[in-house]
């Protein structure tokens, strides 16, 4: 930047997906200015099995027998993968109070898991372009139910 002139304004984050990530936010949060939850394989490594193998053999038959209330794979577990979330955004901001964290993912455009983020403080979601419609609707009602 220094030898064409030119400065770019960039935050320096990091995607947490792993549970020890999310266990040792705090350490990292000494060195990043943002966090974004990669919470499909965030959902994995907690549940411990994979996205195809749970969808395509037994995941619908936990929903449909009430071991689960819904699959994981769509509406964040706020329980489990949640509270990871929810406690690696208050260890990072314990050590970096300007910390900002977000969602990126499938969760992304799903409106409960939205609103949960939201009521946890998270700051943004990153979706596929044709969640993204959804994913500003429930975004709205989060802060218009937060109210």
């Amino acid at each position: 930047m220094t030898e064409k002139g030119v400065e770019v304004e960039y935050k320096f984050g990091t995607m947490i997906e792993i549970p020890r990530a999310a266990l040792t936010a705090d350490e990292i949060a000494e060195y990043a200015e943002f966090f974004s939850f990669g919470t499909n394989d965030l959902t994995q490594m907690t549940f411990g099995y994979s996205r195809d193998d749970a969808e395509g053999k037994f995941l619908n038959r936990y929903v449909e027998q009430k071991i689960l209330a819904s699959n994981p794979f769509e509406t964040l577990d706020t329980k489990g993968v949640g509270q990871l979330v929810e406690m690696s955004m208050t260890k990072g901001k314990a050590v970096n109070a300007s910390l900002v964290g977000g969602v990126c993912g499938e969760h992304g455009g799903d409106p409960d898991s939205v609103k949960f983020c939201h009521r946890i403080g998270l700051n943004y979601v990153s979706c596929s372009p044709f969640r993204i419609p959804q994913a500003k609707l429930a975004a709205a009602q989060a802060v218009v139910e937060g109210k």
